[in-house]
């Protein structure tokens, strides 16, 4: 089984790299640590203010720095030591989780707090997640770009999975600071995995373009690419109307369901897994429909998807919308990043994969706050189905006005 895995057609055929594996299996650990993160503070936010504005605005702020940072992260990624420079933003981050920690312990957490150490914390992750990619691409051939991209995502998923599942434990058992302190330990895992790495470490030679004519020369690239652009403009899209599904499920667990920390961890548990499922297993569905055609697809069920988990009238039934809604996000999102990178020269990647970031990111920033600000006055339901629907209509409206809308989507 292992054998036909890691083989040429295997579903984690990019894991038979060394390093690849390392930076993955890293990754996870401290993806697991964040989301025990992200779980404890939501509800913290949520229980302590009771206002879904809150929580959307303090899970917005994680993403804000994106939008000046994002461009930069791509720019820095391709002439420092990736390893070095991603070493260093983790240490950052170990640190703000440490400070969070120290204040959860001794009583002083409070939600100006944690919006402000959430903003620090972002402001370095949108540094490293281009790197990640960079170096992601160093270490895998381009044959294997596509499967290591899907089992990134399948790696997210897992800690998405494990995480919550985890923090509602810690919580119940120990409190909020045990599930900040876990978090604390896991970016040492990311730590060891850069120090293991043996690929992609020396320096990369001197680049005599200056640093803002090396982002301007990604951006005029993901313009003038119709593919490239499409992809681009969707995911702010996705991250506009779709995303903020994730920032808003302690909202919906507690203020909609009635639930509590666990019903939180469910429902995030719910997505993971649906996304681990799809990331392993849609490698069939693609060679038998093609990947522009299975995107397509996945961008017409992602909003009707999403209408259902929010329309849901129960818990069960909303874990069973929300693991379809997971699996069907992961495969929009895969796809869109494939295609901005395999319509990408290797030398633009981390700046084009930097733009992407900035773009989705932003989407998420208005969605996330927006809905959760309309949603305290209106009502969740109607807020955030209504802009699952509104996506349903555009992707809807293009194929329908321009039969080749989606066209450039082709890789």
């Amino acid at each position: 089984m292992a054998t036909s895995l890691f083989s040429r057609s295997g579903s984690a055929r990019a894991l038979s790299h060394r390093d690849f594996t390392l930076l993955w299996l890293g990754t996870l650990v401290s993806n697991i640590g964040t989301w025990m993160e992200s779980v404890a503070l939501g509800v913290y936010v949520t229980q302590v203010t009771g206002q879904a504005a809150w929580t959307g605005g303090v899970a917005a702020l994680t993403h804000l720095p994106s939008l000046v940072l994002a461009p930069l992260g791509g720019a820095l990624a391709d002439r420092f030591d990736r390893r070095t420079f991603m070493a260093v933003c983790i240490c950052v981050q170990a640190l703000l989780a440490a400070l969070l920690t120290v204040l959860a312990a001794t009583g002083n957490l409070s939600v100006p707090w944690v919006a402000v150490l959430s903003l620090l914390n972002g402001a370095f992750s949108t540094l490293v997640i281009p790197c990640a990619t960079a170096l992601t691409v160093a270490v895998v051939p381009p044959e294997d770009l596509h499967n290591a991209l899907s089992l990134d995502s399948a790696q997210f998923n897992l800690g998405r999975i494990i995480g919550p599942v985890l923090a509602a434990l810690v919580l119940t058992q120990v409190g909020i600071a045990g599930a900040l302190f876990v978090n604390t330990l896991s970016f040492l895992a990311v730590l060891l995995a850069l120090a293991g790495m043996r690929g992609a470490a020396s320096p990369l030679p001197p680049k005599a373009e200056a640093l803002w004519a090396g982002i301007m020369r990604g951006v005029r690239l993901a313009w003038t690419d119709p593919g490239i652009a499409l992809a681009l403009g969707s995911g702010a899209l996705v991250g506009l109307l779709i995303s903020p599904f994730v920032g808003l499920v302690p909202v919906f667990a507690l203020k909609v369901l009635g639930g509590d920390a666990t019903t939180t961890s469910m429902l995030l548990t719910a997505q993971g897994t649906g996304a681990v499922i799809a990331a392993f297993g849609s490698g069939a569905i693609v060679a038998r429909m093609g990947r522009r055609a299975f995107l397509e697809a996945a961008l017409l069920l992602v909003g009707l998807c999403s209408a259902a988990y929010w329309l849901s009238p129960s818990l069960p039934v909303a874990l069973v919308t929300l693991f379809i809604l997971g699996a069907v996000y992961l495969v929009a999102f895969t796809g869109l990043k494939t295609v901005c990178q395999a319509r990408t020269p290797p030398e633009l990647q981390a700046r084009v994969s930097s733009l992407f970031l900035l773009l989705v990111n932003a989407g998420y920033i208005l969605g996330v706050w927006g809905q959760g600000a309309l949603s305290d006055r209106v009502g969740v339901r109607p807020i955030t189905a209504g802009c699952a629907l509104l996506f349903f209509g555009i992707v809807v409206g293009m194929r329908t006005l321009r039969a080749r809308g989606l066209a450039a989507l082709g890789t």
